[in-house]
């Protein structure tokens, strides 16, 4: 399989967003059907706003496959530290190994960082199974109302638990 991680061009960013919306927008209406209130701006799991302040503050690729664009990542690396923010493929190039392809991509070109983290829906069925059997993370936190997420940045315009009231949850791989 021969997949490239291109870094994201300032004319392909609308096309990103709509495309990272569409995937993620993908996993919440297979789980729960028509829309609930799983979305973070009525119509998206993820609002623009939050894509657009991960792709400003990250490194933002796309996910290239034979030449075609089928996702695209977000990732935040300090130091030995890395945060994947996005990673996302087209619901159409699903489960042809593109996910886990990209992941190992990630993982070669930093291999400065010895423990990666990311979060995803407790609903995420998908994600759930790449990142801890596919990908060789581990969870190792669970937000819920219980247990708020401590890092959940002040500027976001709805607390995490307001999103997904039912939980997150937090993974970190170490290599």
């Amino acid at each position: 399989m021969d997949i490239k991680l291109i870094p994201l061009t300032e004319d392909d960013r609308e096309q990103f967003i709509l495309d990272n919306q569409e995937a993620f927008n993908y996993g919440a209406l297979e789980e729960f059907g028509c829309r609930d209130d799983h979305f973070e701006d009525g119509e998206n799991i993820i609002s623009r706003k939050t894509i657009e302040e991960s792709i400003d503050s990250g490194e933002a690729y796309r996910i290239v496959l034979d030449g075609k664009k089928v996702g695209g990542i977000i990732l935040k690396v300090d130091g030995d530290r890395g945060d994947l923010e996005i990673l996302f493929v087209s619901p159409k190039a699903h489960s042809k190994g593109i996910g886990y392809a990209a992941w190992c991509e990630v993982e070669k070109m930093h291999p400065e960082v010895k423990i990666w983290e990311t979060v995803t829906p407790y609903f995420e069925k998908r994600n759930i199974h790449f990142y801890v059997n596919r990908c060789g993370f581990h969870i190792v936190e669970f937000y819920n109302g219980h247990h708020p997420d401590p890092n959940n940045p002040d500027e976001r315009d709805i607390p995490v638990d307001d999103q997904f009231p039912d939980g997150m949850f937090r993974f970190e791989k170490k290599i």
